[in-house]
Parts: structure tokens; C-alpha cells; sequence
């Protein structure tokens, strides 16, 4: 079985770009060489995106191995596939890592308990249940990567297809 997803490369200093290539050529089990172009947004930082196919579970793998980087901004997602949920992963230096389950049509699948937890925390008086929300939704990182997100468009895309 196997997925498909995207790796955005948002915004990378030039001297850790090699270094995310050989990283995600270690989980992907292929060569990695990614067409980097200047961020506008974040002067100084570069870009790429790149789609892969490969194993379920191949999203987190990437995920965990660039979220030690602290200056890498990046977003991970793949697709759900029979019997296995879709992910997306946001990461950015100020608010570290997102995670999220998604559907067939790309929405976000809020678990039940954490739902159960937000309106309990509500209640309690320890948050305000519509930020809560819009946390476990991403919104934060959402708002934080959009600028990096529009700057990208029109970049260079390459797929890489995993023999499995």
C-alpha cells in the first residue's frame, strides 16, 4: 500500500538545505535533490517543495526528522489511503510542531477526547473554548506559514515515486 504526499520547504537557511535533502532521502529511500529558490518573505532563507509517494506513515517519519531544526519551516502532509487517515504536519521556529488527522477531502478530523478535553478546560475557566478550537485546528500555524505559503507559488515541484 501505498500514499501519496508533499513536503513544503518554506523557509530553510542555505546551509541547512543539503542537510534536509539528506534527511528525507533517509526516510524516503531515494535520492533527494530539491530545486531551492530564494524566500522573499524571510530574506536570506530558500524554498522547495517536493512530492513524494512511499509507505503510510512516511509523513511522520519526515516530520520527525526535520522538527529538530529550529530555523526550518516546513509543512508535511499525505493523503489517506484504505484504511489509513491522512496527516498534516506544520512546523515553525516560534511554535514548534502541529499535528493533525485528515479526512478524504483534506479536513481536519479533531479526535473525539481532545474535543472532550477543550470544552472541559472551557469550563474550568483554564481557556477560551473558540482559541482552543482554533488551536487544535492549526490555525496559529496556519496564520504564521500563509505569508511563506503565497510566496511559493508558481515554484518548481518534483515528484519522487518509491519503489515499494
Amino acid at each position: 500500500m501505498t500514499t501519496r504526499g508533499v513536503l513544503y520547504l518554506h523557509s530553510a537557511p542555505r546551509a541547512l538545505c543539503p542537510h534536509v535533502e539528506w534527511a528525507a532521502a533517509g526516510v524516503l529511500g531515494v535520492r533527494v535533490s530539491l530545486d531551492w529558490i530564494r524566500q522573499p518573505v524571510a530574506p536570506g532563507t530558500w524554498r522547495a517543495e517536493l512530492s513524494w509517494q512511499g509507505e503510510p506513515g512516511a509523513a511522520s517519519r519526515l516530520a520527525s526528522a526535520l522538527r529538530g531544526w529550529h530555523l526550518l519551516r516546513f509543512e508535511v502532509t499525505s493523503e489517506p489511503v484504505a484504511g489509513v487517515e491522512g496527516e498534516r504536519y506544520s512546523s515553525t521556529p516560534d511554535l514548534g510542531i502541529f499535528h493533525a488527522v485528515t479526512g478524504v477531502h483534506g479536513d481536519i478530523l479533531i479526535p473525539e477526547d481532545r474535543l472532550r478535553a477543550a470544552l472541559l478546560r472551557s469550563r474550568t475557566g483554564e481557556c477560551d473554548l473558540e482559541a482552543e478550537i482554533s488551536r487544535l485546528l492549526g490555525k496559529p500555524w496556519d496564520d504564521e506559514l500563509e505569508p511563506f505559503r503565497h510566496a511559493g507559488e508558481g515554484a518548481p515541484v518534483r515528484w519522487l515515486h518509491q519503489v515499494v
